[in-house]
Formats: C-alpha cells, structure tokens, sequence
C-alpha cells in the first residue's frame, strides 16, 4: 500500500505551532482525554481487559509528543501476547489481544499529520492486526474497498453472529474526524449486531486510512460516497437494499447528512455528537488547535488560508433540506466544539420526520452529567430507534429534552 501514498507537505496550522508549549501545559495537567474521552471510546469496543493498557496510557502521557509512543508500546505488547496465543491453540485470548493491538496502532496514528514512515507503519500494523482478529472473531468479519472516483474506500462488513441465509439490515458507520473504522463494532454484544443489524464500518474520504491513500475529505467527495456504498450493496445478496440506514458520530454527523441528502436509496440516519456548524469556526477556530491541524491533513491542505477558505465550503445548508427519510440527531446542550443552535437551525429547514433529543449540560461528548446518567442511555436509544426505522415502524417528529434528573420533556417539530 505505501507505495500507492502521495506524500504531501504538513498542514502548518498557526494556533498549533505558536501554542504548543500551551497545548502540553494542558496535557500534562488534565492528561490525554484534555479534548475528548479518548481512552473511554476507543476502550468500549475492547472490553474491560483492556482497561488497564489505557490506565497505563494515561499515566504516561504528559505531552502532546507522548501519545504515538504510548499506544505503540501497548501496541506491540498485546501483538505479542495475541502471537503467543495463537501458537498456543487459544485462539479466543489471541482474538481479542489482536483486536485491542489493532486498536492501539491505531490510536497511534492520530497525533500525525502527515503520511510520514510512522504513520504508514502503525497503518500496516493495524491492517494486519485486524485481519488477524477478523479470521478469528466469534462472527464473520469481511474486507472491504469500495470503489470510488478511480479509487477505493477502506471498510469492513460485519455480519451478525450465527447468520446463515436470508437478507439483513445494514447500518453504514461514519466515525468522528479523530476516530476510525476498526472500533465501530465491538468484539462481544456490539450494539447493532445483536439486534440481528449487518455494518459496513467506513473510512471514508479524509478519514483515517482513506487519508493515508490520499482521498481528501471535501463536501463532493462525501455527497458522492452515498451513492458509491449502495453500489457495492446492492451486490451484496445477504444485505436487503431497502433496509439501509447510516450512522455517524461527530465530525461523522455532517457526513452522514450529506451522505443521506444525496443518495435517497437510504431508508434513515441517526447522528450523535453532532458537528454542523456551517464553516466550522467553532471546532477549528476556538477549541483545541489540534481539530484544525489534523482536519488540514485530512484536506490535503498544508496552507492555513486556504484551508479557511475551504471550511467555509463546509456546511448543511443546501443539502439537508433534501433529506426525506427518517433522520435522528442526538447531542449535548452546552456543546463547546458545535453551538447547538446550528443543529436547531437545521432541523427548523429540514423536512424530511426528525426527532432532536438534546441532554441537558452535556458538552460534546454525550455523558458524564446527571441528564446523560439518569436519562434514555443514548447509545442503546440510538440502537433501538435505527432499528425500528428499519422495521418500517412508525415514528412522531419531536424534540426532546432530557433535564438533569432524567426526565424527558417532549414538544412537537
């Protein structure tokens, strides 16, 4: 694969380089979760052994220079024991141990910026990691490239434990512009698959391995993903064509909108944690300087001015008013990396049966307040709701309000 890499010049973000002396100050202050839950997200597919790699992560990071080598020292320790493991006979220890390795090396990945030796390595390493826990998972596990524009999209189909015959819904997964494919699904009682839901966890255009072979994120590039994902599909003689929903988190959220408003064949979305701020000033211009520099490397743009003429392109308006299928959006009050009244302001143009279920404080990353703890458990509502619009269920488009004690307060849209 590295010799099909464009090696580009590093973004050079302003705020990155002249505050990065800041950006340790408060790492080494509040630790490796300073801008999001990212041991907590990347453990939750893992399971509760791998608790303790990301305490020892956490314990090691102290600045922004750390956090490659942490993740490649748990790496290469749970490559290892899953090695052993396999030459041993004890083929579930190794599955997992490949899978939290797989996970690790990517972890790795994300302080990079560019598609320098080391990230293509942790890229490599991840692959082959994850193929290793695929042949040995306890459900059928499949790799996948997507054809599209003259290239592929990475991705992986999962299929429920148990399926022999028949046809499946599917649920597309779009991960977060920090997070990647291989945690979309979890090694035991994942979410969507014990509710007898086939996905296709995605890399798509600027995200992750699709950046690393250098198909740059763009709103065209994501309004055309759609259409490139029901291609392959509807191929697929085990995945039921009309029973197609997409999923994103984050960044994920304006992905999977432009995915849905462009490609009708879809029959819902369910967005978490929702970025949809046209132009994104909040994310890129006020939170930590390390959205910017990283969604640059995304871009495949290494000039900070015309990056911010880009962003300017990044934006609902003109797409979500197409939307017509079922479309829910799931997010925090106190949102710092997107105000919520972006979202507001989209729901109020859109058209299509919609439900907003906002969590009282909740920041950006959905939990750690009293709303998040006492309410609906958002990623099992979630679940459930993708599930019954599958179903062809019927639905109310609402609004609701989930307060501090967890009551939930509805009102029409």
């Amino acid at each position: 694969m590295a010799s099909n890499v464009k090696r580009r010049v590093a973004p050079r973000a302003r705020r990155f380089i002249e505050q990065r002396w800041l950006l340790d100050n408060v790492i080494r202050a509040n630790g490796i979760d300073w801008d999001q839950p990212r041991t907590s997200y990347l453990n939750v597919p893992l399971g509760l052994e791998a608790s303790s790699d990301f305490a020892a992560i956490r314990q090691r990071v102290q600045k922004f220079a750390d956090c490659s080598p942490a993740f490649q020292t748990a790496a290469r320790r749970r490559e290892m024991r899953a090695r052993e493991a396999f030459e041993a006979g004890n083929t579930v220890t190794a599955r997992e141990n490949f899978l939290m390795a797989a996970v690790h090396w990517g972890a790795a990945q994300w302080p990079f910026d560019e598609n320098n030796d080391e990230n293509l390595y942790c890229n490599a390493r991840k692959r082959d990691c994850y193929q290793a826990y695929a042949r040995l998972a306890a459900h059928r596990i499949e790799e996948v490239w997507i054809p599209f524009k003259e290239r592929k999209l990475p991705a992986w189909l999962h299929l429920p434990p148990g399926f022999q015959s028949g046809q499946l819904p599917l649920v597309v997964t779009i991960p977060g512009m920090d997070s990647f494919k291989e945690i979309s699904v979890a090694i035991y009682g994942d979410r969507w698959l014990t509710r007898g839901i086939a996905v296709l966890a995605l890399d798509g255009p600027g995200q992750y391995e699709s950046a690393v072979l250098g198909i740059p994120v763009s709103v065209d590039n994501w309004t055309a993903v759609g259409g490139a994902v029901m291609a392959w599909l509807e191929k697929r003689p085990e995945i039921d064509i009309a029973r197609v929903g997409v999923s994103g988190n984050s960044f994920g959220s304006f992905f999977s909108t432009l995915m849905v408003a462009h490609e009708p064949r879809f029959a819902a979305c369910a967005v978490t944690s929702p970025n949809l701020e046209p132009g994104c000033h909040t994310i890129f211009e006020e939170a930590s300087p390390t959205f910017k520099q990283r969604f640059m490397y995304m871009a495949q743009i290494s000039e900070e001015a015309r990056f911010d003429a880009f962003r300017k392109t990044l934006s609902w308006k003109g797409h979500a008013e197409r939307i017509r299928v079922p479309y829910l959006c799931v997010g925090g009050e106190s949102d710092e990396l997107c105000p919520f009244e972006h979202v507001e302001q989209m729901f109020a143009a859109m058209r299509a049966p919609r439900q907003l279920i906002v969590y009282q404080d909740s920041r950006h990353a959905i939990g750690g307040v009293p709303s998040a703890t006492l309410g609906p458990y958002f990623p099992t509502l979630v679940a459930d709701w993708m599930s019954a619009r599958l179903a062809g269920k019927p639905f109310k488009s609402e609004r609701w309000y989930v307060d501090a004690t967890g009551h939930v307060a509805r009102a029409s849209l």
